[in-house]
């Protein structure tokens, strides 16, 4: 019981209760369209530069929006933009099904609708990493409900591709695209049932852009957010496109179908999901010392060995590590920028957070497309791999002088869950 309620104790809030049984139920959907669309895109045109150049549509919104959907995020009211996000996400989930059923889909079709809900996720995820200190009424669980967050996140990868393999060799894409849709009712019922305190605005004097400026410099004028926000850059770059090139390795590399490819993408959901529960049940995240660098280095090196393996069990294996790896690092780095910046802030500062994510993620989408299509998918993702570690190493480099900057925190917070304020005043006391 001591373990369970160490590990699982923001379920206790009725409002994060809500929140995370119906965006658990979404992230099914969201992973089962996921699956869909990258096999439908490679059924359909048999390119692997093609898969990137989609993925790249629809992830380079984020790129683009995120700074300034993040002062907005910080204005407006954070669960109205997730009521209007969810619904949008909802719709064009539905018209991607309707499209496949009817059998008029095509790739433009698909390269719009990504565009489009690019855009969405642009204001979705800003506002929704920031919501969660909304949502916690109780600051001392803020650590564990974002580790929690991520547990959701990856259950629901292990569940959603599982479930899309089956179905898109039973029944076809289109089933997949319309769950999804009907997925999107869920959470937007939970949001609505939310009773969640106004939070105190601060009045603004300044444009967007004035904001935004405020925001980067605040980013990037503290060393230990502009390190984390760099080494998340380097890996959604170089790393996180390893999903574009799955189905690439399950039907060229390893021989298989779409059961292969829910297999693959599922055991990085596993690995995944094993190192948000080691996260959720620890203390203290706020030590930088090892666990940032090592976990960026093992997913790195676990790319590096899939890229070369050609069975199917040992392939497993290798994405179970590196799932568990990235989840980690990433996982990690969320909750730290959470806990040491300005609540006023927060939205600017965890828009960069998705500019650095999710939106490096659709460049090196596309060069990983190229480079499959060049030299072939093993060395497209080997390459990525290599950067990842070298990336760890030289983050590494800088942990000490990291560390003394953070000591302070992880000194007066030996229990991550507890002291945001105190967390807050110490940042502010080390930045003058």
């Amino acid at each position: 019981m001591q373990e369970r309620y160490t590990t699982f104790r923001a379920l206790r809030l009725r409002n994060y209760r809500l929140f995370f049984g119906g965006q658990g139920v979404s992230l099914i959907g969201t992973w089962m369209q996921q699956i869909a669309m990258s096999w439908l895109v490679y059924r359909m045109t048999d390119s692997a530069f093609l898969l990137g150049a989609v993925a790249f549509c629809t992830q380079i919104p984020s790129f683009l929006l995120s700074p300034l959907t993040g002062v907005l995020a910080d204005r407006w009211d954070r669960r109205a933009i997730l009521v209007v996000t969810q619904t949008i996400s909802m719709v064009q989930a539905f018209v991607l099904a309707l499209l496949i059923f009817t059998g008029v889909i095509a790739v433009w079709h698909i390269i719009v609708l990504g565009v489009l809900i690019g855009c969405v996720n642009a204001f979705d995820i800003p506002a929704r990493h920031s919501f969660v200190i909304d949502m916690v009424e109780k600051k001392e669980m803020l650590g564990n409900a974002i580790a929690l967050n991520s547990f959701m996140f990856n259950a629901a990868r292990l569940i959603g591709p599982s479930i899309a393999g089956v179905l898109i060799a039973s029944l076809g894409e289109g089933v997949c695209f319309f769950l999804n849709g009907v997925s999107f009712i869920f959470v937007i019922l939970a949001l609505l049932a939310m009773q969640i305190v106004p939070r105190k605005m601060q009045p603004r004097t300044g444009n967007l852009i004035e904001e935004l400026r405020e925001g980067v410099s605040y980013a990037f004028g503290f060393p230990p957010i502009r390190a984390i926000l760099m080494l998340i850059s380097a890996i959604s770059l170089m790393g996180m496109s390893y999903a574009v090139l799955m189905p690439v390795f399950a039907r060229d590399v390893l021989g298989g179908g779409p059961r292969t490819l829910g297999t693959l993408m599922a055991s990085a959901g596993v690995g995944a999901l094993i190192g948000t529960l080691y996260l959720a049940s620890q203390k203290d995240v706020l030590a930088l010392r090892w666990t940032l660098p090592a976990s960026t280095a093992i997913f790195g090196a676990g790319l590096i060995a899939f890229s070369f393996s050609r069975l199917l069990p040992l392939s497993i294996l290798l994405l179970f590590i590196a799932g568990f790896g990235l989840i980690v690092q990433m996982a990690m780095s969320n909750t730290i920028l959470q806990m040491i910046v300005d609540d006023d802030k927060r939205g600017r500062v965890m828009s960069l957070y998705t500019m650095a994510f999710m939106g490096m993620t659709p460049l090196g989408s596309l060069l990983s497309g190229y480079l499959a299509s060049r030299f072939g998918a093993p060395f497209a993702l080997a390459l990525g791999g290599f950067v990842c570690v070298a990336a760890a190493w030289l983050f590494a480099t800088r942990v000490p002088a990291l560390q003394r900057m953070l000591h302070g925190i992880s000194g007066a917070v030996p229990d991550l869950m507890g002291g945001i304020e105190t967390v807050t005043e110490l940042i502010n006391t080390e930045k003058e």
